[in-house]
């Protein structure tokens, strides 16, 4: 496989032969592409992985910022419109589990289509959102509540010259999530399944079933040990269950 980021907004790991399914990943509040680095070589030589490239991180460090969680959905929508002539799973963390269901709803309005699974982590879903209390005009409130959360960019925000690289997008992304209130769910037009850790401090298995509401062609829901960021010391198992699931989606 090789690594293609000729896209503004998507990196792909692209596969020698045309693939069998495609997996777009989400990144979470702050988050970046390079979150998703070990999963572009992990579901087999037949599954290309994408990942989002928000703007103003990265590569992307001086394009402006995408401020709304529909604006997000909306130029990825765009952006996808060459791809959906092979089937589609998307996986969103956090935010991006938001991102992923706006979206979805997008390729069904605009393309016709549906992806074959969409696979939501550490996200409630929308009818069940609460409002993010997180002063978002004090920086030092901003990284203690990332440090709360844990993850890799806790670790970034200890270095005063990569905080100041970092922090303004982990500051739009956290006012995103704010300004995306919880609203009806409608429901969506492929199986979902939720992924959530048991001790994480702001979604719990119960309101991560919730998801259940909105998926008509099915649901399912795997609890990992761990915090908001399980995916980080559970990718071993993570992975393999959503190789499992991918195995079965064929065109």
């Amino acid at each position: 496989m090789a690594v293609d980021i000729r896209s503004t907004w998507l990196r792909r790991f692209t596969t020698q032969a045309p693939p069998r399914l495609r997996l777009l990943c989400l990144p979470h509040a702050g988050g970046s592409a390079s979150f998703f680095h070990t999963w572009g070589h992990a579901f087999g030589d037949d599954v290309e992985v994408m990942v989002a490239r928000y703007p103003g991180r990265q590569e992307r460090i001086a394009d402006p910022f995408v401020t709304t969680m529909e604006g997000m959905a909306d130029a990825l929508t765009e952006e996808l419109g060459p791809y959906t002539d092979t089937p589609l799973a998307v996986f969103g963390h956090s935010m991006g589990g938001s991102i992923g269901y706006e979206l979805t709803l997008r390729l069904r309005e605009r393309y016709g289509v549906a992806p074959a699974a969409l696979l939501v982590s550490g996200r409630k879903p929308p009818h069940l959102l609460t409002p993010r209390t997180t002063d978002l005009d004090d920086d030092d409130s901003i990284v203690a509540e990332v440090g709360r959360l844990g993850g890799t960019d806790a670790a970034l925000l200890e270095d005063p010259d990569l905080r100041e690289l970092v922090l303004p997008a982990i500051r739009t992304d956290f006012r995103i999530v704010a300004d995306y209130p919880a609203r009806p769910g409608v429901p969506l037009p492929c199986p979902v399944v939720a992924y959530v850790g048991d001790s994480d401090p702001d979604v719990d298995p119960v309101s991560v079933s919730g998801w259940s509401d909105l998926a008509p062609g099915g649901f399912d829901m795997v609890v990992l040990p761990g915090d908001h960021f399980y995916l980080i010391d559970r990718r071993t198992e993570l992975v393999s269950d959503i190789r499992a699931r991918l195995e079965s989606v064929r065109g």
